[in-house]
């Protein structure tokens, strides 16, 4: 049984395909098959049901990957103790980072890290917060950074920032004639939200006291993941939007008059690291955590006056 065996079969589980596992781990299909039978028949038993597509693993095979997993994790710590030990950091950082976060943190951070780290290479995905937590557990990205809690015990949660929730309103919205307002006040018939999947989504639904999804505009149906999207919609068709805080930085002046704050205390939601709770390279999401909170105002750092927001 060998290292690279191991991270074979854990490819073919992730991947459910000997052909993608084999591209994911640079070899060729065959070498990557040959390398599981020669796993397969030293444990005497079969890993994988190779009649069924997309390639499911057997029961014990389940198991055994399970197993494996833990095993590369550990594995993965040896590298990382040398790494705590040099002096500069080096090495990948794959993240994931949820839509309605990363254009507002992102592009003010990576310039500034490739140039503080630059043996280091960030790999980003932006995702969906069930896709993050699914790559996050089967180890595919090393954290992530989501609104939290997400109440998984095999996670390990680690708070960056509280960021306030504003109303979007059109200028003949009856909203727009209030200085400050309360999710009362919030016509649900009126508000462009984000499509389903999205964790803010449901955050602006629990706001509004409203479980069940929104109708929107009597004639009218739009589903968008884009934050960006939802202000455009305000601004060309009127109606409500709620946006995240930190987007409103890169608004005009005369979008900023159309912004209306929650009377205190104010909507906010908690935006975290993620990691599994055996976590390697602790010294470059360490790093990365620095970089985000030397960016995030101050007054995000607390949670006083804010009311959190569950997703």
């Amino acid at each position: 049984m060998t290292i690279v065996q191991l991270e074979y079969i854990v490819a073919v589980d992730t991947y459910r395909s000997f052909v993608a596992a084999a591209e994911k781990c640079f070899v060729t299909q065959p070498t990557l098959s040959m390398q599981v039978q020669k796993l397969e028949d030293t444990l005497g038993v079969k890993l994988f049901d190779r009649a069924k597509q997309p390639v499911v693993p057997t029961e014990i095979g389940s198991d055994i990957i399970a197993q494996a997993r833990i095993l590369l994790s550990e594995h993965q710590k040896i590298k990382e103790i040398i790494s705590d030990r040099q002096k500069d950091l080096a090495g990948e950082l794959r993240i994931g980072i949820i839509p309605t976060v990363a254009p507002y943190i992102l592009p003010k951070i990576i310039t500034q890290f490739i140039n503080k780290y630059p043996q280091v290479k960030l790999v980003v995905w932006e995702q969906t917060t069930d896709q993050i937590v699914q790559q996050v557990k089967l180890g595919m990205i090393d954290c992530g950074i989501l609104s939290t809690p997400l109440h998984e015990s095999h996670l390990t949660e680690t708070p960056l920032f509280y960021e306030n929730f504003v109303a979007y309103v059109a200028k003949n919205s009856i909203l727009a004639k209030k200085k400050n307002i309360n999710p009362d006040d919030i016509n649900m018939e009126e508000l462009w939200i984000l499509n389903e999947g999205h964790c803010m989504r449901d955050q602006v639904l629990n706001i509004c006291q409203r479980r069940k999804s929104s109708k929107g505009f009597q004639h009218f149906e739009y589903n968008t993941g884009s934050i960006e999207t939802l202000k455009r919609m305000v601004d060309q068709n009127n109606g409500t939007t709620i946006l995240p805080e930190l987007a409103l930085v890169d608004l005009t002046d005369k979008q900023l008059d159309k912004v209306r704050y929650f009377k205190s205390p104010e909507p906010a939601r908690e935006i975290s690291i993620v990691t599994q709770k055996n976590f390697v390279k602790r010294r470059l999401i360490e790093a990365l955590k620095s970089e985000i909170l030397e960016f995030v105002p101050k007054r995000m750092k607390t949670k006083k006056k804010k009311e959190l927001i569950e997703i």
